[in-house]
């Protein structure tokens, strides 16, 4: 299938085309701003599929925007008309469209003009009024608050709040790519108006927007994970991530060296307790303690050791070797001393989880040799 995609450089176009060719779309026309003209006509003489993407956001003047986004539609399908081309065009608008400010009356011409040459030349035509649209690729300090919030929190940079209880509709990238997508198969969602739509859009506030940036902006030194249990929150996570600069995606722990080895705090949750991991050096031992309420995994990825365990009220000892060689998980019960024992000639590196994240005011932790 031959497909036409215009704006193919903007921020939709590459996540479009990128997962068309994962999908394995080979015939891909990519047209854009600094594509020779003259391919349009060549590319409307066989496309199968349009995706009309191109549109003018932040002209230098006014007058841009109708030139862009509806000239350029208009000599869109003019091409197509005269190479006899009836496949279907999709077109991508705004919610602004409804209103009378001159980039909304732009869309609006170009939404009208696309349904007009659809019913005269009997072609299918997709029209979606976009909300905000978010995700990796877009560009910050052009369109779109979130881009810019996460490009400037991410890199130190000051961000401006205009007002924290305004409200913000809010599409995620993937899901437009996969409605766009469903489309080109002919199962797009239509409303009785004829209008296309994205099925999940999310509604937040600048304040709350802020707000879950910033803490994700603090995890590097709180190592307290946000929630992802929303897939809001996971889209946006993501995106953030999207825009650290590309020599700062590293960032140290803090490790507790002693003559143990060392310990270090990697990752904390508030539902889902921490992570950490330690290195204990050959004949020594960690732990000798147990806990009421607090449970634990433990899991030796690298070396020879021994785990544990003594009911507190009883005097028989429990066992478990554990090792690199073996991917064993072992639960730590409540009610149990423990203690790791690096039986090895080599260091010892365990994983460890908590179900809660330590407090030093309710350390729920007593010393108890095994």
């Amino acid at each position: 299938m031959k497909i036409l995609v215009t704006g193919a450089n903007g921020f939709i176009g590459k996540n479009l085309i990128v997962q068309l060719k994962n999908l394995g779309y080979c015939d891909i026309y990519e047209y854009d701003m600094d594509t020779d003209q003259s391919m349009l006509a060549e590319y409307t003489k066989d496309c199968e599929f349009v995706f009309h993407l191109a549109g003018v956001n932040r002209p230098q003047n006014e007058t841009e925007y109708m030139e862009g986004n509806f000239g350029f539609t208009s000599v869109l399908l003019e091409n197509l008309k005269n190479n006899h081309n009836i496949s279907p065009v999709l077109i991508t608008s705004s919610i602004q469209a409804g209103l009378s400010n001159p980039y909304g009356v732009s869309k609006k011409a170009g939404e009208d003009l696309i349904f007009s040459y659809g019913e005269e030349n009997k072609v299918k035509s997709l029209v979606y009024r976009l909300p905000n649209v978010f995700g990796k690729w877009c560009r910050p300090n052009y369109n779109s608050a979130v881009a810019t919030f996460c490009n400037n929190i991410a890199k130190g940079l000051p961000i401006t709040v205009t007002s924290r209880e305004a409200l913000l509709q809010l599409v995620y990238i993937d899901d437009v790519v996969a409605e766009f997508i469903a489309a080109l198969n002919g199962k797009e969602n239509r409303l009785d108006d004829g209008y296309c739509y994205i099925k999940r859009v999310y509604q937040i506030t600048l304040g709350e927007l802020t707000d879950k940036l910033y803490g994700f902006h603090e995890n590097r030194k709180t190592l307290i994970m946000p929630s992802l249990q929303d897939d809001f929150d996971k889209a946006l996570y993501g995106t953030y991530l999207s825009y650290l600069d590309e020599d700062d995606f590293g960032y140290l722990l803090d490790m507790k060296h002693d003559n143990r080895g060392w310990l270090a705090e990697f990752i904390k949750s508030e539902s889902m307790g921490q992570i950490f991991i330690s290195k204990t050096k050959p004949g020594i031992t960690r732990g000798n303690h147990w806990h009421h309420t607090k449970v634990e995994k433990f899991l030796v990825i690298e070396g020879q050791g021994v785990i544990k365990f003594r009911k507190i009220d009883e005097d028989t000892m429990i066992e478990y070797p554990v090792s690199g060689n073996e991917l064993r998980v072992l639960d730590i019960p409540v009610g149990y001393t423990h203690s790791i024992v690096n039986t090895g000639d080599t260091d010892l590196i365990t994983l460890f989880w908590a179900d809660e994240i330590f407090n030093s005011e309710k350390p729920d932790t007593f010393f108890l040799e095994v």
